[in-house]
Parts: structure tokens; C-alpha cells; sequence
């Protein structure tokens, strides 16, 4: 009886793991469309935020395939050989989202090559004067030399934003070349073949880029100031009725994403500079001349950040369980929610003046009228108004006050870094109606017109 026990026991053991296989063979069909399913979602909702990525991927596909021709064409291989896979390579590096970005990384590729390619072999047939013993010490001489002087130029600030990856090509290239003809004897004819298929790559790259749905960095800059401080606004004008609501009325879930839209310009620095970086390089197009003031944007974009932090520390109190009592709240509603609604008006039609390019007009006039209000708030704090009143529920209501006056300083800060920006930009002026030629006037509680892009900006690897 015990031994039929132990092999039933037995059996069971050994069955078990089959059993867990078959439940898990059975399951893997149904789990593996469900992960199909969900890439699928995640890559449909990808192109639907921002369709420019989708023409991009099709784009770099062409160029690619374009420059392969070299490969699939005898006439055009036997005259470049296997150095036409460096215009295949250049393509794939050089390729950006934006027209900014691929011309400053073909002009670097380029020039490093060139330069780089030409001190190579004049370090060569220098080094090939002294002999068969002193040719590798001389080689080598050369090589740490420019290596550690060009790494070191790598350091500057000015030539990181700009020139980095030209620097590292220049390094690269220099070696190769060098290096490579100690042991062998045609380095001329390298390096000349790898300048043109490098040319070649990149030639074909910032022609594709350029006049096949061309995404400007300029352009997402420009609207993105814009957007930014439309968010400020929308902000600003929910505000006040929010904070300063009876407990019986609610939220809905649509004024929430509103009063939360302006998060994301609290970490827009990176995007901001890197778009600024990629404006420099681009040729003029549509409304924007050659040399036009993108550093007056990093202006705007810092101020706008700042703003939006003092906004972070006021959406706070939206939510804090330490909060003023309902009259307190009472006694500062009036300027409070006239200074909110007064900058959500003046941050929108900025934004709309930045985003059309014409002067602002009446967005001084908001700026004063909430500047009014702060001195009357200031007043207001300064008087026995806070007599017999738990300090607790004082330091909430005094501090919001307070956020709200600096929110006025910013915005006048934009303001005039708005109105440099026309003035540099050569914007368009308004009539006496206060509407410009070809637009129409914008209401307060308007906002940006047109499509929104999610601006993204992707990472360059610096390999060959």
C-alpha cells in the first residue's frame, strides 16, 4: 500500500511540470497576440501624436535605399568600390528629424572628413621622410597630439552645442587615415574615395531632408514659446474660480487636464536649446531671414519656466489641506482672481503675437490692469484686515496673494522680452484697430489656432 502511494506521488511529481508546459504552450498563442496589440496601439498612437514621424521613417528609408544604388550598379561601383558603403554609413548618421539637425551634422561630417583627411596625409609623407625607424614614432607623435588637443577643445561649451561631432569625426578620420597608411602605400586614393562617398551620402541626405516634407527646427521652436505660454494662460484662467469655489461645486475632468497642461514647460530647457542649437544651422525659410534672433527664444523660455514654477508652487494650494478659511478666501477674491484673469489674457495674446509674428498690442493694457490689482492686494495686506485671525489660516491666503504679485512680474517680464523679440524680428505691426493685416483680433479667452505638434528631438549617436 505505501509502495502504490510513493508511485502515485511519483507520478504526480513527474506530471506536473509537463502539465505547467502544456498550460503554458496553450496560453503563449493568445499572449502573444495580446503583446501584438499592444505594440500595435503603442506605435498607432506614436504616429497620431506627431504624423511628422511616420514621413520621417519613410524619408530616411528612401535615402538610404537611394545611395545603395551605388552598390547595385556595376558602372557606379567599379568607380568607388567598397568605400561606397561609406555613403550608405552617412546617410544612416547624418539623417536627423530635422532639417537643423541633419545640416549641422552633414556640414560637420563633411568639413571633419576634408580637414582631417588632408592633415592625415600630409602627416603621413612628413613622417615617411624620416625613415623606416622613426616613421611609426613620428605616426604615433602625430596621432596623440591631435587627439588629446582636439579632445580637449571638446571641453568648450561653445563647441559642445555646436562642433561636437565634427570633432570626433575629425579624430576619427585623422587616425584612419594616418594610421592606416603606414601599411598601406595608396593613401591618397582612400582618402580621396572616402571624401566623396561621404559627400555623396550627405548630399543625398539634405536633399531628401530639405525638399521632401522638410521639418524646420525653427518653426518648432517658434511655436513652441508659443504653446508654453499659452498653457501659462490657460492656467491663470481657471485659477481663480477654482481656488476661491464654495465646497459644493465640483470639477470636471476637463478643467483638471487644463490646469495641469502647464507641467510640461517646467522641464522644456532641454528641447528649447537643443531646437535653438539645429535653428542656427538652417538656411532662411518661410517668415524666418537668415540670422534671425533664435538665442531672444532661450530668452523667452527661460522667463516662461520661471513663471511656471511660481505656477507649480500656486497649483499647490489648489489641493493643500491647509487652506485659508472660505472668508478669508472672500476678502482677496476680487484682486486675486482680477490679477489671474488679467495675465491669462496678456501670456495668450503674447502667445498669439509670437505665434502670428505681429506686434502685441493689448497685452500691456492687461499687464496694467493687473498690476493695479497687486498694488491694491498689497494694500489691502498691509491693513488691520488680518486683525483677531488665526494665523494658520492667514499664511495660506497671504501666500497665494504673494505667488499671484510675482506671477505679475513675470508676465511683465515676458512681455518685454515678447516685445524685443518683434522689435529683433522685424514683427508685424497692428493697425489702429488693433488688428493686423490678415488676422483676426483675439478674444482672452481664445487660444492658439492651428495643429499642435508634440516636438521630439532624438538623440544622436556619435558612432561612425
Amino acid at each position: 500500500m505505501e509502495m502504490e502511494q510513493m508511485v502515485s506521488a511519483s507520478s504526480h511529481a513527474e506530471a506536473g511540470p509537463f502539465t505547467r508546459a502544456w498550460h503554458w504552450l496553450k496560453a503563449l498563442p493568445e499572449k502573444l497576440w495580446s503583446k501584438f496589440v499592444s505594440v500595435a496601439t503603442k506605435a498607432k498612437k506614436l504616429g497620431q501624436d506627431d504624423p511628422r514621424r511616420i514621413v520621417h521613417s519613410l524619408k530616411v528609408g528612401l535615402a538610404i535605399t537611394l545611395v545603395s544604388l551605388f552598390y547595385y550598379f556595376e558602372p557606379l561601383y567599379d568607380g568607388l568600390g567598397v568605400s561606397a558603403m561609406w555613403a550608405v554609413l552617412t546617410v544612416v548618421v547624418v539623417f536627423e528629424f530635422s532639417v537643423g539637425a541633419t545640416l549641422g551634422r552633414g556640414v560637420n561630417r563633411g568639413l571633419a572628413t576634408l580637414l582631417a583627411g588632408a592633415l592625415g596625409f600630409g602627416a603621413h609623407r612628413l613622417a615617411s621622410f624620416s625613415g623606416n625607424i622613426c616613421e611609426p614614432i613620428l605616426l604615433g607623435l602625430f596621432v596623440f597630439l591631435l587627439a588629446a588637443v582636439v579632445t580637449y577643445i571638446r571641453f568648450f561649451p561653445r563647441m559642445k552645442a555646436r562642433y561636437d561631432y565634427g570633432l570626433l569625426i575629425f579624430i576619427l578620420t585623422f587616425c584612419l587615415i594616418s594610421v592606416s597608411g603606414y601599411r598601406d602605400d595608396e593613401v591618397l586614393d582612400m582618402a580621396q574615395k572616402r571624401l566623396s562617398t561621404i559627400l555623396i551620402g550627405g548630399a543625398t541626405a539634405l536633399f531628401v531632408c530639405v525638399f521632401l516634407c522638410p521639418v524646420w527646427a525653427g518653426d518648432d521652436l517658434h511655436n513652441l514659446a508659443a504653446i508654453n505660454m499659452e498653457k501659462l494662460g490657460s492656467f491663470l484662467e481657471g485659477f481663480g474660480n477654482e481656488y476661491f469655489k464654495t465646497p459644493s461645486q465640483g470639477q470636471s475632468m476637463e478643467d483638471k487636464e487644463i490646469l495641469q497642461g502647464y507641467r510640461s514647460v517646467l522641464n522644456s530647457k532641454t528641447t528649447e536649446e537643443s531646437l535653438a542649437n539645429f535653428a542656427k544651422w538652417e538656411p532662411r525659410h518661410g517668415r524666418f531671414r537668415y540670422r534671425h534672433p533664435w538665442q531672444q527664444y532661450l530668452r523667452i523660455g527661460s522667463l516662461t519656466r520661471q513663471c511656471a514654477y511660481r505656477i507649480e508652487a500656486l497649483n499647490g494650494y489648489l489641493s493643500s489641506e491647509l487652506k485659508a478659511s472660505q472668508e478669508i478666501r472672500s476678502k482677496i477674491e476680487d484682486p486675486c482672481t482680477k490679477m489671474s484673469k488679467d495675465c491669462s489674457c496678456a501670456l495668450k495674446e503674447l502667445a498669439q503675437a509670437v505665434k502670428t509674428m505681429t506686434k502685441p498690442s493689448t497685452a500691456n493694457c492687461h499687464i496694467a490692469n493687473s498690476k493695479i490689482a497687486a498694488k491694491s492686494l498689497k494694500s489691502m495686506l498691509k491693513t488691520g484686515l488680518w486683525q483677531d485671525t488665526d494665523l494658520l489660516e492667514i499664511v495660506p491666503a497671504a501666500t497665494v496673494a504673494s505667488l499671484l504679485i510675482d506671477i505679475v512680474s513675470s508676465t511683465e517680464e515676458i512681455a518685454e522680452s515678447v516685445n524685443e523679440l518683434a522689435s529683433l524680428a522685424n514683427f508685424r505691426s497692428v493697425d489702429d484697430t488693433g488688428v493686423a493685416k490678415g488676422e483676426s483680433k483675439l478674444s482672452c479667452s481664445s487660444s492658439i489656432k492651428g495643429p499642435h505638434h508634440i516636438i521630439t528631438i532624438h538623440a544622436s549617436t556619435q558612432s561612425e
